[in-house]
């Protein structure tokens, strides 16, 4: 088998590890979902069922990517992917769209509860429940336009108040 001279990198995502050298590790499957107008979600949970048989049937791992072209439906398509898609929260969903490029979405984690616990803004929650998330998000979307912000933003200023870091 083929192999590269040069050591290859691997990256976890989520579990399933993709790179190295090849045979290393299984193919794995992505499915693409382009959602380029209003998402027809029924399709997609087909599809993306469709893909976890297949993944199911050939012992390949898979990995959903999705593609939002408007932004007017990202909560809907959040709340299909946190439904949907295996070991994906709201905030893991949050910050997949974040990674890809949608800048508007609150990643809530406990650095951001704490801080706003510190600020008098929320009482700590003692579960992060669907409901107390999307409060949280509100919250941060309000103090994001108090202070013309975008949440990617405002996540990174709030990161750098609670840690003194700036990571990107």
């Amino acid at each position: 088998m083929f192999s590269f001279t040069q050591e290859q990198k691997v990256i976890d995502l989520s579990g399933v590890k993709i790179g190295g050298q090849p045979g290393t590790y299984p193919t794995v499957l992505f499915g693409g979902f382009f959602f380029k107008e209003s998402p027809d979600l029924d399709d997609a949970k087909k599809k993306l069922q469709n893909m976890y048989d297949l993944s199911k049937k050939t012992g390949n791992p898979a990995i959903p990517d999705f593609f939002i072209k408007k932004t007017e439906y990202m909560e809907a398509i959040i709340e299909f992917i946190v439904e949907n898609v295996k070991g994906i929260g709201y905030k893991e969903g949050s910050h997949f769209l974040r990674n890809i490029g949608y800048e508007n979405l609150a990643i809530v984690d406990f650095h951001i509860i704490d801080l706003l616990v510190k600020s008098y803004m929320i009482e700590k929650p003692k579960t992060l429940t669907k409901r107390k998330y999307l409060e949280i998000e509100e919250l941060l979307l309000e103090v994001g336009e108090q202070l013309k912000l975008n949440l990617a933003e405002l996540d990174l200023f709030l990161w750098y108040i609670e840690t003194g870091k700036v990571l990107k």
